[in-house]
């Protein structure tokens, strides 16, 4: 019995958000713990059992008392495992918060390279106001940041978008490339550079974090939700040393705007710092057998990658919603469906890995599916 008899599927979820639907919202209560869920990109080793404990204990307490009115004592906690000055960080209720601020408050056009995380497009004060930058299909959607600030220069664009990895395609760029373009780039009145998946780029963290006083033109904007793994927390943060755009984005955002378990959870980020950077590095170890798995199965490509998700495109003749509702209700396996994004095909679909156990479902899955449409077509 697959879970379509067992529960009726909301499908029309499917087209009514650009972003993916919420697994609860779409199966419901009583089925959501026998799906695995690779749509949602979060870090499935931290926090650990240890500090989920802690927030349980905590919760009686947190839930009847007010957050905190002064933000500095939440940027002191995060600048203490970031090592950065406090006063550069704005914590915000999730990063989409501080990304549609950004984008309605300090930003008069703003090149954004396309596929890309849909907030980005959306969320833009004026859709004119929008410059979108095609990546090429034919080099699988790779950003060649040389010739984006030459496009950029040309266009007479203001203000420009990085994403590093890059949402969905994966793609990382050096220290060296990002440098070079924020050379280049340097007469721009704002830069975003979305480093959210950065922690999973390599045992060596290659962030800007520690730069950013040398670009006061940057903003790096970070979802704790991806490299944290609490998406339900709605925790994000942007760093920026420019003073003027740190005023203005304060004046944005409301007293109270991050809630009192969220603020708990940035008192214990120190304490178990260790314990973070052993999970992201298992995370790396997991998508790097992932991708050599997936690489392995006829009729899939699938994308370098620098995140800890993969982007893979279909190659067997379905589209990537055929194949999503096929693994959810054949395999209770839940993926991102690309074809909503911009500047992709309806043959791509993004998975986050949730670990080696689960991410051998995904897998073996994959290799049925391939046999099965592989073999009808020869």
């Amino acid at each position: 019995m697959t879970i379509k008899d067992k529960l009726n599927i909301n499908r029309h979820l499917f087209y009514e958000t650009s972003h993916s639907p919420s697994l609860f919202d779409i199966v419901g209560n009583e089925m959501i713990e026998k799906i695995t869920d690779f749509c949602f990109i979060a870090n499935p080793y931290y926090p650990n059992k240890e500090l989920i404990t802690k927030l349980q204990e905590r919760l009686p307490i947190l839930i009847k008392s007010y957050p905190s009115s002064n933000p500095t004592v939440s940027q002191k906690h995060l600048s203490n495992v970031l090592h950065i000055d406090p006063e550069y960080i704005i914590i915000g209720n999730g990063a989409t918060e501080l990304i549609t601020i950004i984008q309605k408050e300090c930003i008069n056009n703003l090149a954004i390279p396309v596929p890309t995380f849909s907030e980005y497009t959306e969320k833009i004060r004026n859709q004119h106001q929008s410059q979108l930058f095609y990546l090429p299909p034919e080099n699988n959607y790779q950003l060649n940041l040389n010739e984006y600030a030459q496009w950029i220069i040309h266009n007479s664009i203001s203000s420009a978008l990085v994403i590093n990895p890059g949402n969905p395609t994966g793609q990382l760029h050096s220290l060296e490339e990002m440098f070079s373009f924020l050379r280049a780039t340097k007469h721009l009145q704002l830069i975003i550079i979305d480093e959210s998946f950065i922690d999973f780029a390599g045992i060596e963290i290659p962030s800007l974090l520690s730069y950013v006083h040398e670009f006061q033109n940057i903003v790096i904007v970070r979802s704790m939700s991806k490299h944290c793994g609490i998406p339900g927390l709605r925790l994000g943060y942007c760093v920026t040393a420019n003073t003027d755009l740190l005023h203005k984005i304060r004046a944005s955002i409301p007293v109270w705007n991050i809630n009192t378990i969220a603020e708990y959870f940035l008192t214990q980020l120190y304490i178990t710092d260790e314990v973070y950077h052993e999970a992201r590095k298992q995370v790396i170890s997991d998508v790097t057998l992932l991708y050599n798995e997936l690489s392995q199965i006829p009729g899939f490509y699938v994308y370098p990658t620098g995140a800890n998700f993969v982007l893979i495109r279909i190659d067997i003749g379905i589209s990537a919603g055929d194949l999503q509702h096929m693994l959810l209700e054949d395999y209770y396996l839940y993926v991102r469906d690309c074809s909503n994004k911009i500047g992709l095909d309806n043959y791509h679909i993004r998975v986050a890995s949730q670990g080696k156990e689960k991410d051998a479902l995904l897998i073996h899955a994959l290799q049925q599916i391939s046999k099965k449409y592989i073999h009808h077509v020869s």
